[in-house]
């Protein structure tokens, strides 16, 4: 089913307006992609110590 014109300008114009939520969706995609398929155990272990040191910094 094709997509009406005012359903295409909709979507643009979202897109425009919310760029930064945009690259938080896309980021998290790939982190989670990179995790689930890629990352070997030493990477995991490694993203471990990052992800507990952020949290911290965002606890204060």
């Amino acid at each position: 089913m094709p997509v009406s014109e005012a359903q295409k300008r909709a979507s643009k114009k979202w897109s425009q307006s919310n760029k930064d939520k945009i690259k938080i969706i896309t980021y998290r995609s790939c982190a989670k992609t990179f995790i689930k398929k890629i990352a070997t155990a030493e990477e995991l272990d490694s993203l471990m110590e990052m992800i507990n040191e952020r949290k911290k910094e965002l606890a204060k």
